[in-house]
């Protein structure tokens, strides 16, 4: 028996959840089909999903295709939540992309496809709704391969389809190649095979055998080269058996040795009934046990598992072992947190979209306890490391980082559903970055001018390529004084690039640290240590936001906001209309197609003006335009009022007021 570790993914509204609960079915996991109108899936537990109809968190479920054993990752379509979906590609096996017979390839889609296809995820394609009136299977078919990849093979397609009783109609199967044009089969896999190249350019492709053609396909498709095409409906069943036989034939099973080290990732962290921490990790290699010792997060921390279960037959069972290979649901790791790795790292988290770029304050509701508020959006953080809180004690807020408007309602709503809290937002903005305009540099000297700290900090700030990141180097010697004091300068040097000159954060630059000194550790016969007149890592830590905000300003800093690049489709007789519009959203057209009756827009838009472009579209097209957008880059802010974005550290830009709320010595 083999593993298979299976994400679906789809945009939304493409049919992904209902099509897991078929999948439930046609494999005897479940006697009754779920319904995501009457909220009675297996995958959507949240009663919020159910309720939306949408998918929040990703779930897993396993069944048995035969002697394939397959974890059935489901995850969620709507852009808000990507940060789900990242975090499930780093564990999987193999892919199925959901779309849609009636509404086509979306925006979402394609994102999603260019993803799987960067990471090499074998990847097979479902066409959903093939029953649905307007469902368009040569036009769905020509827009896969003209915006998603040409190395598509249909696996056949659907007979009467836009009524109740559409099927589907097997052309390629895995045994054979019945119904279907071998020269069509052989134009996509001999683009990647030098044998049916030959075969296809010497005109021998009809001596072609099916068992070479389906050797072929198989390889392919598990190196991810070519991606199966079915047609089916979710909600009558049709083309499903096929596909089940595809994702035993055609995707590769999951690897591991499990005799070798423990290595896992955290790809998914909840809270179980008593408030303890739950961690979904894929085994990679090697067997974790109950009661076993593990590293994590690279080795920084350690647990010890007090508890395992493993997917099974539709539901999770405990048990005392989880070999590599397999998903498993761990107990005892207090500390452990999305991205981690268990045991030996297998390669470092990435992140395959983009951070979100938008940012509410959370106001609380009458009678709503700020100290329950706060635990809960930490929670909510924990689980989703890509939602950044930021605490301002000054003014008693927290600001929580979005993907959009429909993940601000769903925090509203989990905060009252999940924790009795009620509360609202203030308007959403955009969250912007300070790079360094030059090179600047400052220093504090222990014991001179009006330092009151025991520490010599002297810092430079430059600026560095775009996408370097933070930088921390050092132009004294490592032994002129403790180690200790040197890591409390880099760490409050990286702390403080949190806020730059207009409170956005600070990126891409390097910091050197040019002087260095400190008072030595002295003590008083028969007394123990004199900290008034020895340095300590606290002088190093306050003194350290002085003298970078001081170099930062005199280096200058621009502040740049998101862009997304977007892909406009709208007929074009509405080009009057929306170039004005456009302009007026600054969003800049760097090309602009006429195809047909219809026209193709591609350029760059602000962040923050996509959703009132989104909004406004359908009036602006008649309901026909059609917008896909993605963040690209950030680009300087050169007109209009520079945005300013309220300070939460102690504000080391004022110094007497820094020096008010910082703990430090009162003397000279």
């Amino acid at each position: 028996m083999h593993l298979l570790n299976l994400g679906i993914l789809a945009h939304v509204d493409a049919g992904k959840t209902s099509l897991t609960e078929r999948l439930l079915h046609t494999v005897g996991i479940t006697d009754e089909i779920g319904s995501v109108d009457a909220g009675s899936t297996r995958t959507d537990t949240l009663a919020l999903e159910r309720r939306r109809g949408i998918t929040i968190k990703s779930a897993v479920v396993s069944f048995a295709i035969d002697d394939v054993t397959v974890n059935l990752i489901d995850t969620p379509g709507h852009p808000d939540f990507i940060a789900e979906v990242e975090r499930v590609l780093g564990v999987l096996d193999g892919a199925v992309l959901v779309v849609s017979a009636v509404e086509g390839v979306q925006a979402q889609t394609r994102i999603l496809m260019r993803t799987l296809q960067r990471l090499r995820i074998p990847t097979l394609l479902f066409v959903n709704k093939v029953d649905r009136r307007g469902a368009d299977i040569d036009g769905v078919l020509r827009a896969i391969r003209e915006r998603l990849t040409p190395a598509v093979v249909p696996m056949g397609t659907a007979d009467v389809p836009g009524t109740p009783d559409a099927s589907f109609r097997p052309g390629v199967g895995v045994g054979a190649l019945d119904g279907l044009d071998v020269l069509d089969v052989l134009d996509v896999l001999a683009e990647h095979d030098d044998e049916l190249l030959a075969a296809y350019v010497e005109g021998r492709a009809s001596a072609m055998s099916h068992s070479t053609l389906r050797v072929a396909l198989i390889a392919q498709t598990r190196q991810a080269l070519v991606h199966p095409v079915y047609f089916g409906s979710a909600i009558t069943g049709a083309g499903v058996d096929a596909l089940v036989t595809g994702l035993k034939e055609l995707l590769p099973p999951a690897d591991g040795d499990p005799e070798g080290p423990v290595s896992g990732t955290v790809f998914k962290v909840e809270r179980g009934p008593a408030g303890e921490k739950v961690a979904y990790a894929r085994m990679f290699s090697g067997t974790l046990r109950t009661r076993d010792r593990i590293p994590f997060a690279e080795g920084s921390q350690e647990g010890r598992i007090t508890a395992i279960s493993v997917f099974d037959q539709g539901t999770d069972a405990r048990a005392d072992a989880v070999p590599a290979g397999r998903i498993a649901r761990l107990w005892g790791l207090t500390d452990v947190r999305i991205g981690d790795a268990l045991g030996e790292p297998r390669k470092a988290h990435e992140h395959f979209f983009a951070p979100p770029t938008l940012e509410t304050v959370v106001v609380p509701g009458p009678g709503t306890d700020n100290r329950r508020l706060h635990l809960a959006l930490t929670r909510l953080a924990e689980q989703d490391p890509l939602i950044d809180l930021r605490h301002d004690e000054v003014r008693r807020e927290t600001a929580v980082s979005l993907y959009g408007e429909v993940q601000k309602e769903v925090v509203q709503a989990t905060l009252a559903e999940e924790f009795g809290l009620e509360v609202t937002f203030r308007e959403t903005t955009t969250i912007c970055i300070e790079r360094p305009a030059g090179t600047g540099s400052a220093v504090e000297f222990n014991k001179k001018d009006d330092n009151p700290f025991l520490a010599t900090v002297g810092l430079r700030v430059d600026p560095a390529p775009i996408g370097s990141g933070i930088g921390f180097r050092l132009e004294v010697e490592l032994g002129s004084m403790p180690y200790a004091f040197f890591k409390a300068v880099e760490d409050t040097v990286r702390e403080t690039l949190g806020q730059g000159l207009h409170g956005w954060q600070v990126a891409d630059c390097t910091v050197t640290m040019t002087h260095s000194g400190y008072s030595p550790r002295q003590s008083h016969a028969h007394q123990g240590f004199d900290k008034s007149m020895s340095s300590t890592g606290a002088d190093f830590r306050g003194v350290t936001p002085l003298v970078l905000v001081e170099a930062l300003r005199r280096a200058g800093t621009q502040v740049h906001e998101p862009m997304h690049r977007f892909r406009l489709e709208a007929p074009a007789d509405t080009l009057g209309a929306l170039l004005p519009v456009l302009a007026a959203l600054r969003a800049v057209a760097r090309t602009t197609e006429t195809r047909g009756a219809g026209c193709v827009l591609e350029g760059d838009v602000p962040a923050g003006r996509v959703h009132e472009l989104e909004q406004r579209l359908p009036g602006l097209t008649r309901g026909e335009g059609e917008l896909e957008s993605a963040f690209d880059h950030y680009a300087p802010i050169t007109h209009g009022q520079i945005p300013e974005r309220p300070r939460t550290d102690h504000n080391p830009l004022n110094r007497k007021e820094y020096l008010l709320n910082v703990t430090r010595r009162v003397g000279s």
